[in-house]
């Protein structure tokens, strides 16, 4: 009876580790230019967002926290794409293909797979520098929170 309910319990502890892991968002290096090329940002590929001067203004936590420059929680992005604010409401999203939708659920603009930002639109506003599609949750992030980093007026 020992061994069993021992048993149970690591296949529960690894499940909620795998669990845990399926959430984890993907981040990278990478650097925000605007419509004329300019960088107006980057974020370090430990999730630290900088503007232009190079001063951090914030960060993405593995887990999908998203926090201001004095560390604190301002927002998180789930595993599916779903961009939520610091009391957890969704504010919109970023779908699979590229498409950002506000909270409502239109498209207000998209990534391209070369790191194209566009409006709702279709037109240019920007790039990402290092982009590649397994980083879109995180640069959704920054959209959404970016500040002056975000070149999307969501």
């Amino acid at each position: 009876m020992k061994r069993a309910r021992t048993s149970s319990i690591v296949v529960v502890l690894v499940l909620l580790a795998l669990g845990g892991l399926a959430q984890a968002i993907e981040l990278g290096a990478v650097t925000l230019r605007n419509g004329s090329g300019s960088s107006i940002g980057r974020v370090d590929a430990d999730g630290t967002l900088r503007n232009d001067s190079g001063s951090s203004v914030g960060r993405i936590d593995k887990d999908g926290t998203i926090r201001n420059g004095s560390g604190s929680s301002i927002g998180r992005i789930d595993g599916d794409g779903t961009v939520r604010n610091g009391s957890g409401g969704s504010i919109g999203r970023v779908d699979g293909d590229g498409t950002i939708r506000n909270g409502s659920g239109s498209s207000v603009g998209r990534i391209d797979h070369d790191g194209t930002i566009r409006n709702g639109s279709g037109s240019s506003v920007g790039r990402v520098d290092g982009y590649s599609p397994g980083l879109r949750h995180m640069v959704a992030a920054v959209l959404f929170f970016g500040g002056s980093v975000s070149v999307l007026k969501l």
